[in-house]
């Protein structure tokens, strides 16, 4: 069902500085800001050629990025993004096996424009996973 890791999320307090750091510590080419509203979250991404890092930083009072953040404040790995060939296929095998699909268990479009779905963390050893599909 997995496909290949699209990328790790790190959330950051402050994206501007984070993408600094990447770019001028790490030498990493960082792609412009991108809010995605309906997630709550600004993003850029960093491409590594077989993977990506996505800094994400909250956007607006009801992120959920915020609450992270209170209890980590200087950020830290916030999930990972596995590809999928058919995201309903893969949410309804999760949910068939005992996953719960975070939401309202209908895919969203996620920063690259693709459907993509959240699994609870505690279904994964204490790792938010979110599903993409390519």
């Amino acid at each position: 069902m997995l496909g290949r890791l699209n990328h790790v999320a790190i959330a950051v307090p402050d994206l501007a500085a984070a993408a600094a750091v990447y770019e001028g510590t790490l030498g990493a080419q960082v792609s412009a800001p991108q809010p995605l509203p309906e997630h709550g979250v600004t993003v850029v991404f960093i491409d590594l050629g077989n993977t990506k890092v996505e800094l994400l930083e909250p956007l607006g009072e009801g992120s959920p990025i915020a609450g992270f953040l209170e209890k980590n404040p200087s950020g830290g790995m916030h999930h990972l993004c596995y590809e999928v060939d058919d995201i309903l296929a893969a949410r309804d095998r999760l949910l068939a096996e005992g996953a719960r699909v975070l939401g309202d268990g209908e895919p969203k479009a996620g920063a690259h424009g693709k459907p993509v779905l959240f699994l609870h963390p505690k279904d994964f050893f204490g790792t938010l996973v979110e599903i993409e599909e390519v």
